[in-house]
């Protein structure tokens, strides 16, 4: 015998159920939550008519991963709603243009794309943006 003790029964039992919830537990706050993992445009997306978001007021796109914002100048801008921090699509498009993250609370200014709580400490990646047509066009090549 090496002369180490052997673990019982009940230390390697507990041991593995330790690792089994700490494998859930981090399965649970990947990227993505439930939903899987998301992601911003790669290709210039249609998000609808143009007079969908008036002078200064903004938009959240939530199938697209998208927000837009006109300014009170007419001109727009679009940020990923893609979190910095673990990769979670925000869903929630508060009062005071706050985006705030389901999965650990970190929340943007809307119109910024800035962290205004952590644990994110990356703004969101802003955009391109454009209106074609009468239609808000996002993403790469906008």
């Amino acid at each position: 015998m090496s002369g180490r003790p052997v673990p019982s029964r009940r230390t390697l039992l507990c041991s593995a159920a330790a690792v089994s919830v700490t494998a859930l537990g981090a399965a649970a706050c990947g990227p993505g939550g439930e939903s899987g993992v998301a992601a911003a445009p790669t290709a210039p997306v249609d998000l609808g008519a143009e007079s969908d978001v008036a002078r200064g007021s903004i938009k959240l796109y939530r199938e697209h991963n998208v927000v837009v914002g006109r300014a009170e100048d007419g001109s727009l801008k679009a940020f990923s709603t893609v979190c910095t921090h673990a990769g979670c699509a925000i869903d929630r498009l508060e009062e005071k243009n706050r985006l705030v993250c389901p999965c650990h609370g970190s929340a943007f200014d809307a119109r910024t794309g800035e962290v205004l709580h952590a644990p994110a400490t990356q703004p969101l990646e802003q955009l391109s943006v454009g209106a074609r047509d009468g239609r808000i066009v996002a993403g790469p090549g906008a």
